[in-house]
């Protein structure tokens, strides 16, 4: 039975592991071809070879998204491979842990590279290819931290926050050339990324305990359950969808107290 993306072509950024190599699995299981995009080229090139072995298409390339030549050659690459493309999954972000007194000038500048710029790079990127094809679905993972806030990580919020303003720009100047731009914004998924920010803490276990007492659902996302919403926005069933938020989250959003 064909699925959802037969025949389309995928970029997937970040897509060497976490949220970014679920989605290539669940976009490659629904047909599409995928660029599997990475700044560790081992990690990209396993991940490919691992669809490839299922009988996908995919390839990896490895890139550090930080620079607009990156950028450009990414698409150049998918394009090169299977002669157009139609979604984009901006995904490939690093994380920074400290109070705005702790983040230093570099750090900032590296989260503005690769999670703010860089992405808009992409996208800038993969606009012309998008509009040959006749549109396509650009989707781009902000965060809850783009929504609310983290005493820990204003650096980072502050970044997915532009990202969401991003997103309904480019929604409203592209919709006409059949271009649709949404942002998810995933609430804490198990990723090194979540490892990471629980490393910082004082008490990692009792740290881990108390947050995820907070969600409804009791626990925290798996990347799959990402995937599989990044899979929706990139298919025709979501073709009315852009310039949205949505919020994968377990109900995190939905208490007060």
């Amino acid at each position: 039975m064909a699925g959802r993306l037969t025949d389309k072509v995928a970029i997937v950024t970040g897509a060497g592991g976490g949220i970014g190599a679920a989605t290539t699995r669940k976009l490659a299981a629904e047909g599409a071809a995928v660029l599997c995009v990475d700044v560790d080229e081992t990690a990209a090139t396993r991940i490919a070879d691992e669809l490839a072995q299922a009988g996908h298409r995919a390839a990896a390339f490895a890139a550090d998204l930080a620079t607009a030549d990156a950028n450009r050659a990414m698409v150049t690459e998918a394009v090169r491979r299977w002669g157009g493309l139609d979604v984009l999954h901006a995904n490939a972000a690093v994380q920074v842990m400290g109070s705005l007194a702790d983040t230093s000038a570099e750090q900032w500048q590296r989260l503005f590279d690769v999670n703010l710029r860089g992405v808009a790079w992409g996208i800038e990127a993969a606009l012309p290819a998008l509009s040959e094809r006749g549109g396509g679905s650009i989707v781009i993972t902000a965060s809850l931290l783009g929504i609310v806030g983290d005493p820990d990580m204003p650096a980072y919020g502050a970044m997915k926050g532009g990202l969401r303003a991003l997103c309904r720009s480019l929604a409203s100047a592209h919709g006409p050339a059949g271009i649709r731009v949404n942002t998810i914004c995933p609430g804490d998924v198990e990723t090194p990324l979540l490892a990471d920010f629980f490393a910082f803490q004082s008490d990692p276990e009792a740290a881990r305990r108390a947050i995820e007492e907070r969600y409804p659902l009791r626990r925290f996302a798996r990347p799959e359950d990402v995937a599989n919403v990044v899979a929706f926005l990139a298919s025709d069933e979501a073709a009315y969808l852009t310039g949205i938020d949505v919020v994968v989250d377990g109900g995190l959003l939905a208490r007060i107290y």
